[in-house]
């Protein structure tokens, strides 16, 4: 008997085998998944990078909490500690490139970095922790103040002791040095005399240096507070412009985990405040430090370019930006002295060199016409410090200096260049200004007139930071209304006389001027 095959166990070959390729398929889609989340870390493609700059005080913290970030948040963090002054400079400086937060100590660094020219910096800033800045004191210089009977105040140790400060125009301390002594001083009669006094008691040699209380609560100091309510150091957490989408996301989510309660109480155990100024966990009232709120966020910006402009003052610490005359004038003879024009200002002006600090900042131009293509200017040095110049050659170059045979004076177009470089490079802590010194009167007729060079001047000022324009003009052929209009308007002076010969006294006079500043001398 013939025995067919039964109907129920027929099975079909090309079925069964698209059934096993699904199968594999769905298998492998379903491991290359499953090692893809296991590889990036549940559930993340990729980790987006994080780049954070921060002071060094505070990049410590940062970067521990920045271990701290879940694997499911799908973003890293690397914290680069870096001085806030070199990071201002390279944020003003670089249109690319550069991290995508930055923390610095103060918010005062912010305002700093955009006269650096960083001008789409934001203006503010998320505050993650806050530090009173204090004067610290070993333990034998503080019981001679009475400690630990009594807090030791910043008046009785700038009467009883040397107190250093670092520069104001680079240090965030150093600013908030000054804006303790002006709140000190504000109620004083002569309000203007007093902080000016309270300054000159500080010193960039070392002695007592302000700190942060931070810091003081690291070296086991003792912290003298001011006295009066001063905005300490608020460490701004501020995303960059450069920043892409997905950093600039994940660095907003990384702030919100800074401004977690369970990350403040990491602040404090390091010796930061909170945001609001105040303690996170209670500390021990030990006597070094004092526990009380103190205010947090930065000064109005009044204030801060006020401070700063009373300091460059007093210490005459100064930013020249020197246009040089060169036109074929500048060659002329002048009599009884066996020397021409130029070289009789290039004397003085060598000479006026040694008048000014070493940390003092100049750069200097020449100008003619047509010196450099269409340009009636060229830059002979470079912005430097005075000590940076001599060491570099510069005081031999300026001595080489000669006049363009056939030049003109093209005196309006590099006048306005000039300012308009000197108020895009405006430095705070500074004495910021423009000499000009020449032989002549504009003589270009490409140039503009001098009714539209006043009117750019005009548009040009900000009564925050101030940019007058020194003019010196010496010889027969000088416009002395000329180089007044000029100097009025950007709130300078002008110095000049019809005899080449009294070059070095104008000059001298013109320094005077310029190293003479509120309130010692009167406008």
């Amino acid at each position: 008997m013939q025995v067919g095959p039964r109907r129920g166990g027929r099975f079909n070959a090309p079925v069964v085998v698209l059934s096993l390729l699904l199968v594999i398929a769905l298998g492998a889609w379903w491991g290359v998944d499953y090692l893809r989340a296991r590889l990036a870390g549940n559930g993340c493609d990729a980790l987006t990078p994080v780049e954070i700059t921060a002071a060094p005080d505070v990049a410590p913290v940062l970067t521990r909490l920045a271990k701290t970030v879940p694997q499911e948040e799908c973003f890293s963090v690397n914290v680069t500690a870096k001085e806030s002054a070199e990071v201002a400079d390279l944020l003003g400086t670089t249109a690319s490139g550069g991290p995508d937060v930055w923390v610095p100590e103060s918010s005062t660094m912010l305002s700093q970095a955009r006269d650096a020219g960083a001008w789409n910096l934001p203006e503010s800033g998320q505050s993650v922790a806050n530090s009173p800045v204090v004067l610290g004191l070993p333990d034998e210089t503080a019981r001679r103040f009475g400690w630990p009977g009594k807090a030791p105040s910043w008046q009785e140790i700038l009467d009883g002791s040397q107190v250093g400060i670092p520069d104001p125009a680079r240090d965030p301390l150093g600013v908030a040095t000054l804006l303790a002594l002006r709140k000190l001083t504000e109620k004083e009669p002569d309000p203007a005399a007093a902080f000016t006094a309270a300054m000159r008691k500080l010193n960039p040699a070392p002695g007592q240096t302000p700190a942060t209380e931070q810091s003081v609560l690291a070296r086991n100091l003792v912290a003298a507070y001011p006295g009066v309510p001063v905005q300490g150091f608020d460490y701004p957490y501020v995303v960059l412009p450069k920043a892409s989408e997905a950093s600039r996301t994940a660095a907003e989510r990384f702030l919100r985990l800074l401004l977690d309660p369970l990350a403040g109480s990491i602040f404090a155990d390091e010796g930061f405040r909170s945001p609001t100024g105040q303690f996170a966990v209670p500390r021990a009232r030990d006597s070094r430090t004092d526990p009380a709120p103190h205010p947090p966020g930065p000064p109005p910006v009044t204030d801060l370019y006020a401070a700063l402009q009373a300091w460059a003052g007093t210490n005459l610490s100064a930013r020249v930006q020197v246009l040089l005359d060169v036109s074929g004038s500048m060659a002329a003879a002048v009599p009884g002295t066996g020397k021409s024009r130029m070289e009789l200002t290039l004397q003085a002006a060598t000479q006026g060199l040694g008048l000014f600090k070493p940390s003092t900042e100049l750069g200097l131009w020449l100008f003619s016409t047509k010196l450099d293509g269409d340009k009636d200017h060229r830059v002979l040095l470079p912005m430097k410090t005075i000590a940076e110049q001599k060491s570099s050659g510069g005081v031999e170059r300026l001595q080489a200096v000669r006049p363009k045979a056939g030049g003109a004076t093209g005196l309006y177009d590099s006048i306005l260049a000039a300012y308009q470089n000197a108020r895009q490079n405006w430095k705070p802590g500074r004495i910021n200004l423009v000499v000009v010194l020449t032989d002549g009167r504009n003589e270009d007729g490409e140039t503009i007139g001098l009714p539209q060079l006043l009117e750019e001047l005009g548009k040009l000022q900000d009564p925050r930071k101030p940019l007058p324009v020194i003019g010196i003009g010496i010889g027969p052929d000088i416009d002395a209304s000329e180089l007044r209009q000029v100097s009025t308007a950007t709130g300078g002076d002008s110095f000049t006389t019809p005899d080449p010969r009294k070059i070095s006294d104008v000059f001298y006079q013109a320094l005077s001027k310029i190293m003479c500043q509120p309130p010692t001398c009167k406008n």
